[in-house]
């Protein structure tokens, strides 16, 4: 019996003791993290460290795991480890993720370190716009501070990004640095570039003519696209919401051989459900039916050489109009609605040539085909651009020499009668600068660009840029510069193909030219408690001459184009705060004030359509031992003037203060999945709230019952007392309202 008993006790002594602690330091470069959290993958055991940077999770059954260690702003690192008959100890050391060492190409044209670059880059990863998904890259920028996306348009929804509160035509839009987003896909095709082939977005505000040449004058937008080796196996992101928007994007990659890596992506974007909340007999949104197909080659080389190229192929059919429109209307004067069929396919390349010196050969060809109708205008219209370029990056001392040649060759073609013949152009360029490197702490780039443009000659955009380092942790730069921009109307301007508004172009249009200076301030923060704060503040000023910008006020059946007597300027200021709290906790805060308005004959106007305000912010919370996740994202936008059609218009001349704010949780707890949904638009605003309608003439979209005087101008009579003609340029905000969203990712590796 004593035996027994024993044997009991040992056995029960064994039982009790079959947990055990883990314990350990989290630190990062030598400092200790506090509330960073630790946590065994799979399971719901997990903590936070202490002040001192030290945790501790107890009672772990015996067995293998993998321990995560992660705080924000850092990379997560996971460690193996198993738990036998004692407690163990485990450390980590977690590097800084945001770091002002980012690559970024933008700038400069080379890879460079951000705390190195003189010219400011923004960088936006695809994490970030993970925290408020979208199914193009047009609606994610909205949550960019000082970068608005632009509708123009009430019934197809098309739009163009503002910079600065210059408008869209104003930016330059690459994808892996080729200048193909021009002209008709400015417009039409921004909707088309998926979310999920993006590696990061970098933005640079201010003329970057001296590198990029023509439309690079607000600034610039270069979409980055994954590299095949840095991509996922495979991967599927769909969502679905309850407007009944479903969007899909997957892709994989593989081995070809030896030397070659293949991404292939697609996206699928669907919306079949009319709407019309705002009662106007109008679709609320446009109803699209789109897929992008694309294809990205890595070929291994000797001595690494880079030799890459990319198709992207698009299709998009898209209408808005009146709710008892179908396909059998599509042109006729019975049924508006806008129709646009768009066809477009991309190639882009880059190859660097096998010799000792380092020079690169980039190209990049498009061909972009719309077929639409607005109303009972069709517009149809091609463009094909072809570009390529050689650069030549050579380093003697302390210059780093970079120097280009390029050719643009660009074809356009529509059926209105702005474009009696085709549009043909090849534009040669030469470009050179030099970054001169005087200390660590001080550097300067000097460029300047020559383009020879048959239809206006020479043109020269020199370029400056300053970067002073007093601190590791301060940057301030000074950057200045020219700009220019060649204007094709039909291909900018969507008001001149909807409504009533005739296109008036008073004279031959010159060039614009524009100078300007930026004064950038960037400082990173530590705290002791291991917090961190990133403050990035801008100042600057644009001047432009020949501005070319058009006027809807002189006569509200007209738009007007001519080069402005007189100059326009851009001036503001801006400020973002990325702060992260730890425990999981993260937030940024941008703010944007701006002036933007033209002088002629000693008048100053504020230019239509353009906030004098404007804030993004974002707040994201992970609790990693549920696998958790909370994002909350917003954007608010002062008042900007309106495009009315006349006096007796009843709807407001300006827009109210007005805000879109989105949430949303998303649980990673799946080995490969994760589980996302929210709400978007949680306020519910749409620009009809306050006004009595937001179409002019929703009721008579052909004009058929509008009566004109002997002069042409509207008369107001019973059936239209205020005057007007159908007009759905009145548009400032999207006229979607509230609603939720659900979505499915996988990833396999």
């Amino acid at each position: 019996m004593r035996l027994i008993i024993l044997a009991f006790l040992c056995s029960a002594a064994s039982f009790a003791q079959t947990t055990h602690n883990i314990k350990g330091t989290v630190s990062s470069e030598g400092e200790s993290l506090p509330y960073a959290s630790v946590y065994i993958q799979g399971t719901t055991s997990g903590t936070t460290t202490n002040d001192n940077g030290i945790y501790s999770i107890n009672k772990i059954a015996p067995g293998d795991y993998i321990l995560i260690a992660s705080f924000t702003g850092h990379t997560t690192v996971s460690k193996k480890i198993s738990i036998g008959s004692k407690d163990i100890s485990v450390n980590f050391n977690l590097d800084s993720g945001e770091s002002l060492d980012e690559v970024v190409i933008t700038g400069t044209l080379k890879a460079v370190s951000r705390l190195e670059s003189p010219v400011p880059v923004e960088i936006y990863t695809a994490t970030f716009f993970k925290k408020n998904p979208t199914p193009n890259i047009f609606e994610a920028l909205q949550n960019v501070n000082g970068v608005r996306p632009q509708l123009n348009c009430n019934i197809c929804n098309t739009g163009d990004i503002h910079i600065n509160g210059l408008e869209g035509p104003y930016t330059l839009v690459l994808i892996d640095g080729m200048p193909i987003v021009s002209g008709l896909s400015t417009v039409y095709g921004l909707s088309g570039i998926p979310n999920s082939l993006i590696e990061q977005v970098e933005i640079v505000k201010g003329p970057a003519s001296s590198l990029y040449g023509s439309e690079a004058v607000g600034g610039l937008i270069n979409i980055i696209t994954k590299l095949p080796e840095n991509a996922p196996t495979f991967f599927v992101d769909t969502n679905i919401n309850s407007w009944g928007e479903w969007n899909l994007d997957a892709g994989f990659k593989a081995k070809v051989g030896e030397k070659a890596t293949l991404l292939f992506g697609t996206n699928y974007f669907k919306y079949d459900n009319p709407i019309d909340n705002n009662n106007d007999n109008f679709t609320d949104v446009t109803l699209q039916d789109r897929i992008s197909i694309f294809q990205k080659w890595s070929f291994k080389r000797k001595d690494n050489r880079k030799f890459s190229l990319a198709a992207r192929y698009f299709y998009e059919d898209r209408w808005g109009g009146e709710m008892n429109w179908n396909k059998s209307y599509r042109g006729g004067d019975d049924v508006y609605a806008e129709s646009i069929y768009t066809s477009r396919y991309e190639l882009i390349g880059e190859y660097q040539l096998p010799v000792a010196e380092d020079i690169t050969f980039q190209f990049s060809y498009s061909d972009h085909d719309q077929n639409s109708v607005y109303g009972d205008m069709p517009y149809l219209a091609q463009q094909r651009i072809g570009f390529g370029q050689f650069i030549w990056d050579k380093q003697i001392r302390n210059h780093d020499f970079l120097v280009g040649a390029a050719v643009r060759y660009n074809y356009y073609n529509d059926n209105t009668t702005a474009t009696l013949n085709a549009d043909e152009v090849t534009i040669p360029s030469l470009f050179i600068q030099d970054e001169i490197d005087f200390d660590e702490k001080q550097s300067l780039l000097l460029g300047l660009r020559y383009d020879y443009d048959e239809r206006h000659g020479n043109i020269f955009t020199p370029r400056l840029a300053y970067r002073f380092k007093p601190t590791d942790s301060d940057i301030i730069r000074l950057n200045a510069g020219t700009g220019f921009r060649v204007v094709n109307l039909f291909t900018e301007e969507h008001a001149a193909l909807t409504g009533a508004r005739d296109v008036i172009i008073e004279e031959e249009l010159k060039p614009e030219q524009s100078y300007n200076i930026t004064l950038n301030y960037l400082k990173k923060l530590y705290t002791k408690s291991g917090m961190q704060f990133t403050f990035d503040t801008s100042a600057w000023y644009t001047y432009f001459t020949n501005a070319i910008i058009p006027d809807y006020d002189t006569n509200p059946n007209q738009i007007i184009y001519s080069n402005l007597d007189g100059s326009s300027s851009s001036k503001g200021i801006s400020l973002s705060v990325d702060a992260v709290f730890g425990r999981g906790i993260s937030a940024s805060i941008g703010a944007t004030w701006q002036d933007v308005s033209q002088k002629e004959n000693g008048v100053v106007t504020k230019q239509i359509l353009t906030e004098n305000f404007s804030g993004v912010w974002s707040l994201s919370y992970k609790h990693y031992p549920t696998h958790l996740s909370v994002d909350y994202t917003g954007n608010i936008f002062g008042p900007m003037r309106l495009p009315l059609l006349g006096e007796l218009d009843p709807r407001d001349e300006y827009s109210p203060v007005w805000s879109i704010q989105n949430i949303q949780l998303t649980y990673d707890g799946f080995k490969n999945f994760e589980l996302y949904g929210g709400v978007k638009n949680i306020l519910d605003w749409t620009p009809n709230k306050g006004n009595p309608f937001i179409i002019a003439r929703a009721n008579d979209p052909f004009d058929k019952n509008v009566q004109f005087d002997p002069n042409g101008n509207v008369m107001a009579t019973v059936d239209n007392p205020y005057a007007l003609t159908f007009d759905p340029s009145y548009v400032y905000g999207p006229n979607q309202g509230i609603r939720f969203f659900f979505g499915v990712r996988y990833k396999f590796h």
